[in-house]
């Protein structure tokens, strides 16, 4: 299943049948004003990776695989810990530091909505070196027609 990003214009589709078939790490599938959608694949072993959004709350839901979710205050005292598999939701605060790792012998198939935009729009990043990449150089930053807030500080990764 293909989706094509069309920015804040009204969009509709399959969304369990376009994340269980998303093979790439990252695709961003919608893009709004106040809020986005992702689709991620998360291989057996690996992990969505350590990190804190401080603006941003998130929305995540697994429709396939198994994950270990840690979340906490800081990146070294992360004191919420729960195994979750298709059909599970995990709601990330704005500053909270968080990680979903891969606990199957299958990926693990994703999807996220982040409020605000956290992304550029129809980005596609087959593995998490490309993301990682994209981010140090600039590729993966919101639109500017999307509301973010007047201060966005960065985003810390451990």
């Amino acid at each position: 299943m293909s989706i094509q990003d069309i920015g804040p214009a009204p969009q509709s589709f399959q969304l369990e049948e376009a994340t269980v078939t998303n093979r790439n790490y990252r695709t961003v599938a919608w893009t709004g004003r106040y809020l986005q959608l992702t689709l991620m694949s998360i291989p057996p072993g690996e992990d969505i990776g350590l990190e804190a959004h401080p603006e941003t709350d998130q929305f995540l839901r697994l429709d396939a695989g198994r994950g270990r979710v840690q979340m906490g205050p800081a990146e070294d005292q992360l004191d919420f810990e729960q195994e979750v598999e298709d059909g599970w939701a995990v709601m990330v605060p704005a500053g909270t530091w968080h990680n979903i790792t891969n606990i199957g012998d299958e990926p693990m198939q994703v999807y996220a909505v982040y409020a605000p935009v956290h992304h550029a729009p129809g980005i596609v990043q087959k593995t998490a070196d490309d993301a990682e990449r994209d981010e140090e150089s600039g590729a993966d930053e919101p639109p500017q027609w999307s509301v973010q807030p007047e201060e966005q500080p960065e985003d810390e990764h451990a």
